[in-house]
């Protein structure tokens, strides 16, 4: 499993934001410096994190990015699997239904979905609010 630097920076721009208040809206050109991605990369990213209900963006003079989630309530695993198109250790894992001929006489497959079980708990029960203590700015 290798995470993208789409999620990563995805990461990084909502512990910005969590850390700017959740009622401000903050510019795109003041993420995209803070957090050292250029705009345009930046942009896609914001649109995955607004089309999955974490962020709210708004037009205009006032506009920009703030978060639509309580920082508490926001998991790494909710923004990773935005940002991600699988975070499975195996392939056989990506879908729903595994399709590989083998899976069902697999010798290895149990340690797999273990490990996969393992990395999703883990992703999901760390929130926003745990890593604002470890932002510097």
């Amino acid at each position: 499993m290798r995470i993208s630097t789409k999620g990563r920076y995805a990461l990084r721009v909502m512990i910005d934001l969590a850390c700017s208040g959740k009622d401000d809206f903050v510019k795109l050109h003041e993420l995209s410096a803070r957090q050292q991605i250029s705009e345009k990369y930046l942009e896609g990213i914001l649109g995955s994190l607004v089309r999955g209900q974490l962020l709210e963006g708004a037009r205009g003079k006032g506009g920009g990015y703030r978060l639509k989630v309580k920082p508490e309530k926001c998991s790494v695993w909710q923004i990773l699997s935005l940002m991600e198109t699988s975070v499975a250790p195996v392939q056989c894992l990506d879908d729903k239904v595994n399709s590989c001929p083998r899976s069902k006489s697999c010798v290895t497959l149990p340690v797999w979905k273990e490990l996969d079980n393992l990395i999703r708990g883990y992703l999901d029960n760390v929130t926003l609010d745990q890593l604002l203590c470890r932002f510097d700015g």
